[in-house]
């Protein structure tokens, strides 16, 4: 094909023709992004982000038909005998035919939450396990994702909600079905 018959009408080529690099890198910890960044400055563009359901929500085609919504998904998490569904995979909590859309920070709390329902977590453990970051547990930032966290269970209408263990920390409990302890 001659290189008259390649160029558009305007006189560009093919917008497929024109490729460049792209970066994409993958990682939790903000540190490490930056550290990235400064790195590979001018090398290609760079797209960063800390988990890859963040980078699917980046490259999905806006517009794109969906067909029927999947099952929850292999790792997902279920709570109180399938009362809450935890769709990693959509980033949503669901509850009987209810769902929410969650940030990826109460995505990743719920995740936390859910993966060990009796185990007490302590605020350290919590902002560790979220935000990725060594030595900065703020216990503000944990309390005010709680909050948003807690306001979203209640709108599923789930009897599942985060409770305070004084002294200790945080623990998903489920007010529905009320544990009785015996000694």
């Amino acid at each position: 094909m001659a290189e008259d018959e390649k160029t558009t009408v305007s006189g560009r080529q093919d917008p497929a023709e024109d490729l460049f690099p792209l970066v994409i890198a993958v990682t939790p910890s903000p540190a490490e992004r930056l550290r990235l960044a400064e790195r590979l400055d001018g090398v290609a563009p760079l797209l960063l982000v800390a988990n890859l359901d963040e980078l699917r929500r980046l490259i999905a085609v806006p517009g794109r038909i969906r067909g029927p919504v999947p099952p929850a998904a292999p790792d997902s998490a279920e709570v109180a005998g399938g009362a809450l569904v935890v769709d990693s995979a959509r980033s949503t909590a669901r509850c009987g035919d209810r769902e929410i859309p969650l940030t990826r920070l109460e995505h990743d709390l719920l995740n936390c939450l859910t993966a060990d329902p009796v185990r007490v977590w302590s605020y350290a453990e919590l902002h560790r396990a979220v935000w990725h970051d060594e030595g900065l547990e703020r216990r503000g930032d944990v309390q005010s994702l709680v909050k948003r966290l807690r306001r979203k269970l209640a709108e599923l209408g789930t009897g599942i909600t985060i409770d305070a263990v004084r002294g200790v920390g945080l623990r998903l409990t489920d007010h529905r079905q009320p544990r009785v302890g015996g000694g």
